[in-house]
């Protein structure tokens, strides 16, 4: 008999529903009878009671863990640990959570001791009673399919929970990198639109030399483009897996056999690369691969904050500041000054950049944390790499769609402005030397005037030279 597909409700330890009685190592305890979950997750629950997120708010990790746990079972029973009919349920259970329809049954902290014992557990638990109901049996049956026995088998939180992390990790990179991608290709299109309207250059803050906005923008793409070349290159890494290699990548209690076949199997159903760790002990306690995922991510923050920095001074204004391009207007800026305008997209994603450089620090402070075989702290890991993805992906989306694509230039103030500058008398370098240069620089500001009608009065180049050397648009174009 197959139970029809049910809509989990959920439920927490002081719902007033029936309960039904689990017991494990420690004693008896009292669990929702609605709840898929058992024992082990309604400890954690009462364990860690502290960010109020639970492993819900992370659903590739969810998603991640039942294809993991699926291919636990399809390789246990091809070595005969566990029966057809367990691996079949098993199966079918797994690929309902992957689904999404039992969210809410992962209700543990993403805040918890234990190395992800907990999560493990969860996941097992939800497993083996989904996989009951399915067969047609009462949640709690244990001795038809036991969470730890049978779901778990071959199995331990060290091996499962990081493989399950890393393959959470190339799912959400996977949506990251199309986001980043994305907004490099909004620049683009925006820095052709500009190829040809010129501007003056700052460095230190203080006028440069001229340039375009079609350069200014391209340079956004260039290193957005690069940024997500640079994530794509973190899949291939965090695709090593330590399945098999149980509690320290010795293997205890796992057939010999068991770790090749269940890594096969996990790229059958997941679709990704994954490949086993050639050091199952070395893979099993170090975080490398997630620190170096984390300086990635930074260096997309870094760049992405230096974009919005970068925006927010050339819109500056409208009659004080820069006021070089116009971004949308989103919302009234002011509660008190009428009409007032705040580039409020760029400001959300300056925040979100600062939030991402946090979890990177707490990524690198867990990462060195760890002790002898097993680092604890790898939920903590988890959770900001997770968070952190999903937070830069939303901020990279809301500055393409609200912000970006709807960037003008000032045509006019740019144009007088790289005509107009002191600074223009580089070019002249070759033609007078650079003290002669300096002093029509200097001179040219004292009086409010071009270098070019300088040069002219100076009479020191002729006229036809002076309006090559000093066009503004020319010379962005040096290197053509």
């Amino acid at each position: 008999m197959t139970a029809a597909i049910l809509t989990p409700v959920h439920t927490t330890a002081t719902t007033a529903d029936a309960t039904r009685t689990e017991h494990d190592c420690i004693g008896e305890l009292q669990v929702p009878a609605s709840a898929y979950w058992g024992i082990h997750t309604q400890r954690a629950i009462e364990n860690f009671p502290v960010s109020g997120v639970p492993v819900s708010r992370h659903p590739e990790l969810i998603q991640a863990y039942a294809l993991v746990k699926q291919a636990c079972a399809r390789a246990n029973v091809q070595l005969g640990g566990i029966t057809k009919t367990q691996g079949r349920l098993i199966d079918a259970a797994c690929r309902d959570i992957y689904d999404g329809g039992f969210n809410d049954q992962f209700p543990v902290d993403v805040l918890q001791g234990g190395a992800g014992t907990s999560t493990n557990m969860n996941m097992n638990e939800v497993i083996a009673n989904r996989a009951l109901e399915i067969g047609g049996y009462e949640k709690g049956d244990y001795a038809v399919i036991h969470p730890n026995d049978t779901v778990n088998k071959s199995q331990s939180t060290n091996d499962t929970y990081p493989a399950a992390v890393r393959l959470s990790l190339v799912f959400a990179l996977r949506t990251l990198i199309r986001s980043c991608d994305a907004l490099a290709m909004s620049f683009l299109a925006l820095s052709h639109r500009t190829e040809n309207i010129v501007k003056l250059g700052r460095t230190q803050l203080q006028d440069a030399v001229p340039m375009t906005f079609g350069q200014e923008f391209g340079a956004f793409h260039t290193v957005l483009a690069a940024d997500a070349k640079k994530l794509n290159a973190e899949i291939a890494r965090l695709s090593v897996v330590n399945l098999g290699g149980t509690a320290i990548g010795t293997g205890i209690c796992a057939d010999a056999r068991f770790r090749g076949l269940v890594t096969k199997e996990l790229r059958n159903v997941s679709g990704v690369s994954v490949t086993a760790a050639e050091d199952a002990i070395a893979a099993t306690s170090d975080m490398a691969d997630f620190v170096d995922t984390s300086s990635q991510i930074k260096r997309l923050a870094v760049h992405l904050g230096k974009i919005a920095n970068d925006i927010r001074l050339l819109t500056s204004g409208p009659q004080a500041g820069l006021v070089e391009i116009h971004i949308p207007a989103r919302q009234a800026g002011s509660s008190i000054m009428p009409g007032k305008i705040n580039p409020v997209i760029p400001e959300c994603v300056n925040q979100s950049v600062f939030t991402v450089m946090g979890m990177d620090t707490t990524v690198s402070c867990a990462a060195e944390a760890g002790q002898l075989q097993l680092n604890a702290f790898e939920p903590v890991i988890a959770h900001s790499l997770l968070d952190g993805i999903a937070i830069l992906a939303h901020a990279m989306d809301t500055l393409r769609t609200n912000c970006v694509e709807g960037i003008t230039v000032n045509e006019q103030i740019g144009l007088a402005r790289a005509t107009n500058s002191a600074s223009l008398a580089t070019s002249l370098n070759g033609y007078v030397g650079y003290e002669e240069a300096v002093r029509l620089a200097k001179k040219a500001l004292a009086e409010g005037r071009s270098v070019h009608d300088v040069a002219i009065d100076e009479g020191m180049v002729r006229k036809e030279i002076l309006d090559d050397v000093l066009d503004p648009l020319k010379l962005t174009r040096l290197n053509k």
